[in-house]
């Protein structure tokens, strides 16, 4: 435990923190689109226990830190491409993300043209069961920025707990916010698209800065939130 004493520990801490933090925005938006697919008594259980499954499937890879490691061991080549067990899985969720919010935003348009239909579809263990896939996706890109930034597996530990508990509290506000705006949530299921492509991206090795991401999703969503702002005072 001698990293307690350590100030470059808690710089360490804290940073790694509030990254795991902003990791988790994707995980969240995309929680947020599942279980607004459930009914109102059901969701905050849903959220629950997604983001309960998506620290222990943190945990559990930190805990495997040698297994993580030998995922990014070529397997096999697709012309002249090294493919990796990590690869495999980046390729997978992202086609997983695209279909899902391919699927998602063709229902949004449904239930608009046919507003008589149920609004409630899937069953509860058939959301959680999509939330723990794709958060073992999410997890593995959170495990390597943690593998990078700290040296202590404590820290890394704590940091992903506190940044799980920090989106417990938030995850609510934020999916009753897309939910109740229709076209922050048809944003979001776009975002989704462009994790989806920049996951598929990153396996076929094409990298995409995180942070060219983050600006087009922070740039768009303030674009939206005026013209939400300027329809408001418009009907005033």
């Amino acid at each position: 435990m001698e990293w307690l004493f350590e100030p470059q520990s808690w710089v360490a801490l804290v940073t790694l923190t509030a990254l795991e933090i902003v990791l988790g925005i994707d995980n969240i938006i995309f929680i947020s689109i599942l279980v607004s697919r459930l009914p109102e008594r059901m969701r905050q259980r849903a959220r629950f226990l997604g983001l309960s499954f998506a620290m222990l499937t943190r945990i559990l890879l930190l805990l495997c830190l040698a297994w993580v490691l030998q995922l990014t061991s070529p397997l096999f080549s697709i012309l002249q491409e090294e493919i990796s067990g990590r690869d495999i899985l980046l390729i997978t969720g992202g086609l997983f993300l695209l279909a899902k919010s391919t699927l998602e935003i063709h229902k949004e348009f449904e239930s608009a043209a046919s507003p008589e239909k149920p609004a409630y579809t899937n069953s509860f263990w058939a959301v959680i069961a999509q939330i723990g896939i794709i958060d073992i996706v999410f997890s593995l890109d959170s495990v390597i920025t943690a593998v990078g930034m700290a040296e202590h597996i404590e820290i890394m530990i704590i940091a992903v707990v506190l940044a799980i508990l920090v989106m417990m509290f938030t995850a609510r506000a934020i999916s009753e916010f897309v939910e109740n705006n229709p076209t922050i949530k048809t944003l979001a299921l776009s975002f989704l698209i462009l994790i989806g492509v920049a996951l598929i991206g990153e396996g076929l090795d094409m990298h995409i800065p995180k942070g060219y991401i983050y600006f087009a999703m922070a740039f768009s969503l303030v674009v939206e939130l005026l013209n939400m702002r300027i329809r408001q005072r418009r009907t005033v």
